[in-house]
């Protein structure tokens, strides 16, 4: 679905929901004035249909839209058959709950290269994804898959590797999580320039329909010699984040946008607040 601008919320529960549940976190960001959530699975999906299904009731009444994260013990690129088995079925798992709630794409971090050839590891990916994406047709699953680009060198998941997945696999677009690049550069993809270029990358491969609907991450970031460290509040970064929220107004970039901040909701709202400032000059 087409978006008309960037709905901006959190990754997972807002700090302040009370009592602390998913269901509660919708009426939450409601209160809050932010449009979006990340069902964070990252640990492991339990959550059942009709649970689901409740959650996205509470959505659609409350207008909020919905992504999800997969487990974070995914590795496509993996030597070991069961563990690239195990990790193709936490996808289809949290893409399959997200469904249930309604949510419009599953996102996850694909690979390690492992020291292989990224070509190599490429292709593997590729076919992963194929897999993937005939399962959850075989299996009525209406979600989209996301994967995401990646904070570190030793993943599989620069921003080139995804674009060049979503031209060869129809249907696939990158999440594109802009602290990730700036953490996998060590501090250099951090101008507007760099942001406009990701997303020119994005529109001449994929055409202007994936901008209108991304799948992004944005929040503060520490990076260390070997890519991202930790998450940071915003006013203790050193990305460029204002710069990030020009590039995607200028861009008329649409669909949802996740603050993974340790702050949740107070950087959401400082996005949201400096994004429709923009979007209104």
């Amino acid at each position: 679905m087409t978006m008309d601008k960037l709905r901006i919320g959190t990754a997972g529960i807002p700090e302040s929901t009370k009592p602390r549940s998913t269901a509660n976190a919708v009426k939450r960001l409601a209160e809050l004035g932010l449009k979006h959530m990340e069902i964070e699975f990252v640990r492991g999906v339990s959550m059942g249909e009709a649970t689901a299904q409740i959650i996205g009731e509470l959505a659609r009444e409350y207008d909020i839209s919905l992504t999800v994260h997969a487990p974070y013990y995914v590795n496509l690129n993996s030597a070991e058959a069961e563990k690239i088995k195990a990790s193709k079925d936490r996808i289809i798992k949290a893409a399959q709950a997200g469904a249930w709630a309604g949510a419009t794409s599953v996102t996850f971090h694909a690979a390690y290269y492992h020291g292989d050839d990224p070509e190599e590891v490429y292709q593997r990916v590729k076919q992963h994804t194929l897999d993937m994406l005939e399962r959850l047709d075989k299996e009525a699953i209406a979600i989209r898959l996301s994967p995401e680009t990646t904070g570190g060198p030793s993943q599989f998941g620069t921003l080139e590797e995804l674009v060049r997945l979503g031209r060869d696999v129809p249907g696939v677009y990158p999440c594109v999580d802009f602290s990730h690049l700036f953490a996998r550069s060590l501090g250099q993809f951090n101008s507007y320039e760099h942001f406009a270029w990701a997303l020119q990358l994005i529109r001449d491969n994929l055409g202007e329909e994936a901008l209108k609907e991304q799948h992004i991450h944005l929040s503060g970031i520490e990076y260390g010699p070997k890519g991202e460290k930790r998450h940071l509040p915003l006013e203790e970064t050193e990305l460029h984040y204002e710069d990030v929220l020009q590039a995607l107004v200028d861009f008329d970039v649409a669909g949802w946008l996740t603050c993974e901040s340790p702050i949740l909701e107070e950087d959401a709202l400082i996005l949201q607040t400096l994004y429709n400032k923009l979007y209104s000059t």
